[in-house]
């Protein structure tokens, strides 16, 4: 994420923002491998916004304790209200998540980052994912959503959405990073391997479950 990007000020409007722009299919496709991830033991969850997949999250793994982190102060106070009844198995922290540097105890056997990478160039990326790994738990799973440009007739409508996006979120936030990054070649680096993934809206959206098999080596 841009370290001058604000969410602030769409905090409150988000949910109806993205309602308003594509229904339900961004939801649809957080939860798509919620049952899945019942199992996990620690989560770090990466820019959830408002808290929505959290509280989903939460009322499926009883067990769950979650470090949920995000760089806007109002999306995690949005988050707290929301996951209020879970607060006993929650620890947040305001950073940037460029900066958010596990301390030497933690371990994560689950991560979570639901269109979330695509704030991120991936250098970037790359870069968070050096400062997770030391955390994370032999075959800990990451579970994301992001947007994609597919091959076919969608990909003319996928890019002008995209930039679209973009656009917006440039104007709204500040946030500088323009294009989507190669995600998936940066957590293959990384060690971690797809296991399973679900596309919407005709390949624009995917949900994906990733599951890491090598120690990192750094990029």
């Amino acid at each position: 994420m841009s370290r001058t990007a604000n969410f602030d000020a769409i905090a409150v409007p988000y949910r109806t923002l993205e309602y308003l722009t594509l229904g339900k299919k961004l939801e649809r496709t957080r939860l798509h491998f919620l049952d899945r991830v019942r199992t996990a033991h620690r989560a770090l969850v990466l820019g959830d916004g408002d808290g929505r997949f959290l509280a989903q999250l939460f009322a499926a793994n009883p067990k769950l304790q979650v470090t949920a982190i995000d760089s806007s102060a109002r999306m995690l106070d949005l988050l707290q209200q929301r996951c209020a009844l879970f607060a006993d198995r929650l620890q947040t922290v305001q950073v940037d998540a460029l900066g958010y540097i596990p301390s030497p105890s933690a371990t994560y056997d689950l991560l979570v980052s639901h269109f979330f990478l695509d704030c991120f160039t991936e250098r970037q990326l790359n870069e968070l994912i050096g400062h997770i790994a030391p955390a994370l738990e032999a075959n800990a799973q990451w579970l994301l959503s992001d947007f994609r440009i597919p091959s076919g007739r969608m990909r003319l409508p996928a890019q002008v959405l995209v930039r679209s996006l973009y656009l917006a979120f440039h104007i709204l936030t500040g946030l500088r990073t323009t294009s989507l990054p190669h995600h998936a070649s940066c957590l293959s680096a990384a060690g971690f391997a797809r296991v399973d993934r679900k596309l919407y809206l005709g390949g624009i959206l995917s949900a994906e479950l990733w599951r890491l098999q090598n120690p990192y080596d750094g990029p």
